[in-house]
């Protein structure tokens, strides 16, 4: 300290006036100190001694200094203390601030506001007010902007400016830290707030805050264990994370708003609760809260509503706290189309979903929107959702979670199998990449579905079930998980739900495709170069097979639909929807159709489209919604980059045309009956039921006979006459034949 003089004993006293407190004086009595006094130095004990700012003021008592509160509170004074009190002059050279770093916060903390507070117009009105005042480190002061909430000031870092060296020219002249200096107008002040505070500061006054990363310190994005989504969850990241990882004076810079919500749909299975699980982890924020949409409604009038409110309490009252340092909060909905149905789609005069959903757009995107929110919403029925909720501001990114592609599979095989290898519990001859390939139109549920089965048959080898069941001794040692058991586990355990209907197809075609003349051969072929059309990428080709009944048009679809190989097959047949109401049939159909645009190529065969319209000789004589439900997806091409072939049968043409259906497909290929002799001994010969002298005999009878008869009734016919002993069975079949009308004159 300097200029020290003579020392006064004194007592600490209040400050005047109220609204004296707000200043940053200490007040004297005239007749104490003159005016030439500016600063002095207060003593509570012999190594605590603070400076003080004075003036006077004549309604203090002599031999008292008033202080205002927090004046008290930094000197640990209490009234009526008695306090050595002397003059103090600062030393120009020595104690003149460059710098000065305060922190702030609201004095009231109950109150809160989201106006902004200019750091500027806080620095130039602090100068005129403070001009020539001395502080020191772990000062507190009021201050009183506009009509903004008060202000409460702690000093944090004093640097001092050198000025012998500035006076001897020395231009990179280094600043000192300080412990207390005096304030010029030309000290540079640096406003920064207080930890966890709600002043919103702005301006270039403002010090570089310590950005807190949203991404947790932890997280490593090498061990997401999501495979097979790197390119979805990029996309999230980028759309829904980058704004928020910036400093929040970038952000505002750009005018940027934050992303609210973001939707994840698709197949179940394919990994949509998982990317939310990780999307919780890997962010640094408030523990997610996580919902299943059906525990949000309540029989309770009103409860429905206030259960959503719940939600997001927590995050609005940190919102009016601190405004935009609140820590952002996460809702995490499963299920969410159990909630948000399109309005007016639910029947009953409750209209609960509505109002439910009605809320949760207010606390979104309201008048009283939240900014520190972002919602996470799961389904698997995109189309179930209110358009309203899907807008930009509100589910404004919307991600869908498809089925993962080869090189997505091989990833998910690699997270599910890593323990397996690192205990070398499995084999060398499996393959990833092979068993990649083998599982087209697999889930990742579905694979780790299909490494569980592997892991459950290579356990099953060492149990022995007899009267009780016993454990192989050796099993631990000997226990190893094979390519047989994955293949075990991919032919009888793990069926894709977006994979082929193959016990299906295989039913259709039990009794197998005979090739009887030019007409089949014909037809093959051409389903073969529509197959490969389909795969090239023209998007929607559609086939209708069309012939008398029994002519084997179903068939003949399943074994196209069988050597188009595509991973997606599926058979739409009106035997699997008997009962069905019109609209029950329409939405069954459309699933379909859906499904199939989540698979790169897909087949679907629509069997008997005429019992599919419920067509009838007499009376209604077919379902126009089922019509024109057909007509629009027959014709609708599928999603960019997907490949859909659709085989119809039917065996009334006239109708399909006189409905205006026909003009839709790509081909119509003619399934025709059997009408030769030459045909008809062409299916004998390869059915194997008849030697070759009977079919010899048999040819002699129908030789100059005109047939229509089709493949399927044949194949019956021969299957009954091969009950009969062999020297009665060309008898048997050639009445059969006569008895059905079947052969007649040339």
């Amino acid at each position: 300290m300097s200029n020290l003089m003579l020392d006064s004993r004194m007592k600490a006293a209040k400050c005047p006036k109220e609204e004296l407190s707000l200043t940053d004086w200490a007040f004297v009595n005239p007749e104490d100190f003159n005016d030439s006094v500016k600063h002095i130095e207060v003593s509570t004990s012999p190594e605590q001694c603070f400076v003080f700012t004075v003036k006077s003021h004549k309604d203090v008592l002599q031999s008292t200094i008033g202080f205002n509160k927090l004046q008290r509170k930094w000197a640990t004074l209490s009234i009526g203390q008695e306090i050595d009190v002397r003059p103090f002059k600062f030393d120009i050279n020595t104690q003149t601030l460059a710098t000065i770093n305060l922190e702030v916060d609201l004095y009231d903390k109950k109150r809160t506001t989201r106006k902004p507070y200019d750091s500027d117009a806080i620095a130039r009105e602090f100068s005129a007010k403070f001009h020539h005042h001395g502080f020191a480190v772990g000062q507190q002061l009021v201050f009183q902007f506009q009509e903004l909430p008060l202000l409460i000031i702690i000093v944090k870092e004093l640097e001092g400016a050198d000025i012998n060296a500035i006076k001897s020219g020395v231009s990179s002249a280094k600043s000192r830290e300080l412990r207390i200096g005096q304030y010029f107008p030309n000290t540079m002040i640096v406003f920064d707030k207080s930890e966890g505070s709600s002043v919103n500061l702005v301006g270039k006054s403002k010090g570089k805050t310590v950005h807190h990363s949203i991404i947790n310190p932890d997280w490593d994005f090498q061990n997401m264990g999501v495979g097979g989504l790197d390119t979805e969850f990029s996309a999230i990241f980028r759309r829904a994370f980058a704004s928020r990882v910036f400093p929040p004076e970038i952000v505002e810079q750009l005018g940027c708003k934050h992303v609210k919500g973001i939707l994840l749909y698709g197949p179940p299975g394919t990994g949509k609760t998982l990317i939310a699980r990780q999307i919780a982890k890997m962010l640094n924020t408030r523990e997610p809260k996580i919902v299943n949409g059906p525990e949000i409604l309540n029989k309770y009038v009103g409860e429905s509503e206030a259960n959503v409110r719940r939600l997001f309490a927590e995050a609005e009252e940190e919102e009016k706290r601190l405004g935009p340092n609140s820590a952002l909060h996460i809702i995490i909905f499963d299920e969410i189309d159990a909630i948000c149905k399109s309005r007016g789609s639910v029947a009953g005069a409750s209209g609960v979903n509505d109002t439910v959903l009605t809320q949760l757009l207010a606390k979104i995107d309201g008048v009283g929107q939240l900014n520190n929110i972002l919602v996470i919403g799961m389904t698997n029925r995109r189309d179930l959702i209110d358009e309203a909720l899907l807008r930009p501001g509100r589910m404004e990114v919307q991600m869908e979670i498809g089925l993962p592609s080869e090189t997505g599979r091989f990833q998910i095989f690699i997270i599910h199998t890593a323990r397996m290898r690192d205990n070398k519990r499995m084999a060398a001859d499996v393959d990833l990449q092979e068993l990649a390939v083998l599982t087209k139109n697999f889930s990742g549920a579905e694979i780790e579905g299909l490494v569980r089965a592997a892991q459950s048959t290579a356990l099953s080898r060492f149990i022995k079930a007899s009267n009780k069941v016993e454990i192989d001794p050796e099993a631990g040692e000997k226990l190893m998980v094979d390519r047989g058991h994955f293949l075990h586990a991919l032919e009888n355990d793990i069926k894709p739900a977006f994979g082929t209907s193959s016990e299906a197809l295989e039913l259709y075609i039990t009794r197998g495709i005979i090739n009887w003349g030019e007409p089949i051969r014909s037809l093959l072929d051409d389903g073969a170069i529509l197959t490969q059309k389909a795969r090239s990428g023209f998007g929607l080709v559609s086939v209708l097979l069309e012939g008398p009944p029994n002519a084997g048009k179903t068939a003949l679809a399943a074994q196209l639909a069988k050597n188009s190989d595509f991973p997606f097959i599926k058979i739409c047949s009106p035997h699997d929807m008997i009962g069905f109401s019109e609209s029950a049939k329409v939405l069954q159909i459309r699933k379909f159709f859906d499904d199939a645009y989540r698979s790169e190529l897909s087949c679907i065969l629509v069997d008997n489209i005429e019992r599919l319209l419920d067509y009838g000789a007499i009376g209604p004589r077919y379902s126009n919604l089922v019509l024109q439900a057909l007509l629009l997806l027959l014709t609708n091409q599928p999603p960019k980059g997907q490949k859909l072939l659709v085989i119809c049968t039917t065996s009334r043409r006239q109708l399909l045309e006189e409905l205006e259906i026909l003009s839709t497909f790509t081909k119509i290929l003619r399934v025709p009956n059997i009408s030769t002799s030459e045909q008809l001994i062409a299916v004998l010969e390869e059915t194997d039921v008849f030697s070759k002298s009977q079919i010899a005999a048999i040819a002699q009878k129908v030789a100059n006979k005109r047939l229509f008869i089709g493949i399927k009734k044949l194949l019956e016919m021969i299957e009954i006459a091969e009950k009969y002993d062999e020297e009665h069975r060309v008898l048997y079949f050639l009445k059969d034949l006569e008895e059905e009308d079947l052969l007649f004159d040339a």
